[in-house]
C-alpha cells in the first residue's frame, strides 16, 4: 500500500473550501484534462455522507470507471471518499480543512490537507507501476485539483 500527502493553503474560509471540495461539477471541471465526469449515482451538486458517485475518465490512454462513496463527513473540517469499485485494489482519500490566516494579508484561510492511501491492482506488477509512475501521477492529479479549488474559491471571495 502507498500513501502520499498534499497540503494547500487556500485564502477562503473552511466552509467555502469544504463545500467546493465536495462539488461534483467543480471536481469534473478540475479534471477536464482527463475528461472526468460523473456518470452514475450522484451526478451533480454537493456530495454528503453516504453518497456514491461513479466517475468515468481517461488515464494512460484508457477509459476507467471508479465508484466512490463519502464514508465519513464532518462539515466543515473533514471528509473521506473511498473506492467501492474500480481500478485500485484499495483507494481512500481523506480531506481535512483547518482554519488558518494568511500572515501577509490577515485574510481568513484554510489549510487543506489530502491524505491518499492506495494500492495498485495486479500484485507485483502493480507495485512496480506504483513505484515507477502511479504515485507521481496521482500526486500530480491532486495538486491540479487543489489548484483549481484554490483558484475558484479565492476568486469567489474577492
Amino acid at each position: 500500500m502507498s500513501r502520499f500527502e498534499v497540503t494547500t493553503l487556500v485564502l477562503a474560509p473552511p466552509p467555502v473550501v469544504f463545500d467546493a471540495s465536495l462539488s461534483v461539477e467543480l471536481h469534473a471541471s478540475s479534471m477536464r484534462g482527463s475528461r472526468e465526469r460523473a456518470v452514475a449515482g450522484v451526478t451533480s451538486g454537493v456530495l454528503s455522507l453516504g453518497d456514491q458517485v461513479t466517475w468515468r475518465a481517461r488515464h494512460f490512454g484508457l477509459t476507467w470507471h471508479l465508484t466512490s462513496t463519502i464514508s465519513a463527513c464532518t462539515r466543515p473540517s473533514y471528509f473521506v471518499d473511498e473506492q467501492v469499485s474500480g481500478p485500485f485494489r484499495h483507494w481512500r482519500h481523506a480531506h481535512a480543512f483547518e482554519p488558518a490566516h494568511d500572515g501577509d494579508s490577515g485574510v481568513e484561510a484554510t489549510l487543506m490537507k489530502d491524505i491518499v492511501d492506495f494500492a495498485a491492482p495486479a500484485g507485483p506488477l502493480g507495485a512496480l507501476a506504483d513505484a515507477l509512475v502511479l504515485r507521481r501521477y496521482l500526486t500530480k492529479l491532486i495538486l491540479l485539483r487543489n489548484a483549481y479549488i484554490k483558484e475558484t474559491t479565492e476568486t469567489a471571495m474577492r
